[in-house]
């Protein structure tokens, strides 16, 4: 064989060998146990859609597929558990809104790069954000509350479930479109933080609707409007933010994402198999149930939708000089 033939021989089967590799990753994946690692205790939403995701990928794969519960540190033990993992798809992490809000509030000290040390596999829900304030607060509106914010500056307060959580940056970020000036009151959780509003003791705070809906319609809040960019369809028309400050937009989020280097092939297989799962009716149910919106994006669209919003919440924290607890 001559030279020339030699080499479009050996170009042939290299291309072959890269078209058949990439299959035969997938239809070897999984290999036993797949973690999926939850940067929350058990109980409470985060878990919940953590041990969803399990069951389903259980289900689709005939392996087992087990919830880590790494709780701590405002969710970065757990980013970092699955930075570090082998990128062979057997460690997943339930991704949070906290992991657009790290890499800038905890920036000195993080062990892990945001988005360098990931790949992002799908965004699996929203759930809907809203402002809330007590009954007897002397406004209604969002235009209301600004306005008497900029008449009494400093008078107005908001509760938060604590320091760098997406209730309390949604707070920061009225603060800085609408030039208002409020006093924030950090608590240890969202069960504290509303009772205080409830009680009067606090003005405002943004809650999860699904929270905050059962107090709304037993008349101990008042919601003033929704933080999503649009109107959810499953849930009452409320007025939006964005109607009195154009672009405002804060939603919490659940997704997936596994240790960068993690072939392709195994993302597409994940991402495709959860995907269909919670779009299965009785899955989607479950998840509405308790306020999550289904989404399934796509890995780039995912990970796009990450680089926003870190950059969104990044200047937030650098405006308001906000620091870690």
């Amino acid at each position: 064989m001559k030279l020339r033939e030699r080499f479009i021989f050996m170009l042939g089967l290299g291309l072959f060998a890269l078209c058949t590799a990439a299959p035969a990753a997938a239809q070897a994946y999984p290999k036993g146990v797949v973690n999926v690692v939850v940067g929350a205790p058990p109980g409470g939403p985060t878990d919940f859609a953590g041990r969803i995701v399990a069951e389903q990928l259980q289900a689709a794969w005939d392996q087992p597929v087990v919830v880590v519960n790494k709780p701590g540190a405002g969710g970065v033990i757990a980013v970092n558990m699955v930075a570090k993992s082998p990128p062979d798809g057997q460690t997943i992490l339930l991704d949070t809104t906290s992991h657009v809000i790290n890499p800038a509030l905890r920036a000195a000290t993080i062990p892990y790069k945001t988005p360098d040390d990931f790949e992002y596999v799908t965004q699996l829900t929203s759930l809907q954000i809203v402002l809330v304030a007590n009954p007897a607060a002397p406004f209604n509106t969002v235009s209301e509350l600004i306005a008497y914010a900029k008449a009494h500056p400093g008078k107005i307060s908001y509760a938060s479930p604590g320091i760098g959580l997406a209730s309390h940056l949604a707070a920061e970020l009225l603060k800085i479109e609408a030039n208002i000036d409020m006093v924030h009151v950090p608590y240890n959780g969202s069960g504290p933080a509303q009772l205080d509003v409830i009680s009067g003791r606090v003005d405002i705070m943004f809650d999860v609707y699904h929270s905050a809906k059962q107090f709304a319609e037993q008349g101990k809040l008042k919601i003033l409007a929704l933080a999503s960019a649009s109107q959810p369809e499953n849930i009452k028309v409320y007025p939006l933010i964005s109607e009195t400050i154009p672009g405002f937009s804060v939603t919490s989020f659940f997704g997936l994402i596994v240790p960068r280097g993690t072939p392709r092939p195994i993302i597409d297989r994940i991402q495709q198999d959860i995907v269909r799962a919670i779009n299965k009716p009785d899955v989607k149910a479950r998840l509405e149930k308790v306020g999550m919106k289904v989404v399934g994006s796509k890995p780039e669209e995912f990970a796009e939708f990450v680089g926003s919003e870190s950059a969104k919440w990044a200047k937030v924290i650098k405006v308001g000089n906000l620091k870690a607890e």
